[in-house]
This record gives structure tokens, sequence and C-alpha cells, in this order.
């Protein structure tokens, strides 16, 4: 009797070890979670680094894609024809391969991934995945409008 107790907490024991270790290499080093301010200049340079000028437009929408994805051909499609009808609305295609740095400094981990930026290079929204159709037409008129 006294065996099987003293197997019960070895094995306790051995699943706490193991999901300790577990726990410290998927979440690596300790670190502080950065200020929202630091966040803001952090993102501003990244773009800043892809050349996106967010002051020339009302709303710029800057799309990360890859060169094999579907849903950010069908994105791009959506985001051109928006822009016929919204002559205030920017967009900026970054290709996700050719910009590793900046797709690691803004925590881009699929595509298409969009950053919506008013007119202050402020980040007003962001969208992982293909956004539906009319969810993207009615935030970008939510910022810039259609002509009239």
């Amino acid at each position: 009797m006294e065996t099987v107790g003293i197997t019960v907490l070895a094995l306790a024991l051995a699943a706490t070890a193991l999901a300790v270790w577990w726990q410290r290499t998927r979440d690596g080093a300790v670190r502080s979670r950065p200020r929202e301010e630091e966040r803001m200049a952090a993102d501003t340079a990244a773009f800043e680094r892809l050349g996106v000028c967010p002051g020339d437009a009302e709303l710029t929408v800057v799309q990360f894609s890859t060169a094999f994805c579907g849903p950010c051909r069908a994105t791009k499609a959506r985001l051109a024809q928006l822009q016929t009808t919204r002559p205030d609305l920017a967009v900026v295609q970054v290709d996700a391969e050719s910009h590793l740095d900046e797709v690691r400094a803004l925590d881009v981990r699929r595509t298409p991934t969009l950053f919506y930026l008013d007119r202050s290079g402020a980040v007003v929204g962001r969208s992982s995945g293909a956004p539906r159709p009319d969810e993207l037409t009615a935030l970008v008129d939510a910022h810039v409008g259609v002509a009239r």
C-alpha cells in the first residue's frame, strides 16, 4: 500500500517537472510587456521602414501578403476596387517574405494581415486573414466615406 502512494507521488512530481520544463521552453525568457507608447513607437518605426506615409490619405491600409496566398489576391482586388470610389483611401502592399523584420516587429502571424492607419499614423484597426468584403467596405467607409 505504501509503495502505491510513493509511486503516485513520484509520477506527480515527474508530471509537474515536465509541465514546468514545457512551460519554460514554450514561453522563452521572461520579458516585461512594453508600455503602449513604446509599442506605438515600434509600430511607427516599422511602418516608416516600409515607406508608409499615412498623412497622405484619411485612411491608409497596409496589407501584408505572400506570393502564393489566394485570400491575399482577393483582398488586394477588393481594396483596389474600393480605391476607385474612395479617393481618400491609400493602400500599401507589403511582401511579407521580403520584410521579415517588419513582420516580426508588427507581430504578423498570417497573411493577409491588414493594418488600418489614420492620417496621424495611429493604428485604428487590424485584421488577420481575409476580411469579409462587406466588413472591409464598412470599415473603410467609416473612415473615408464614398466619393460623390
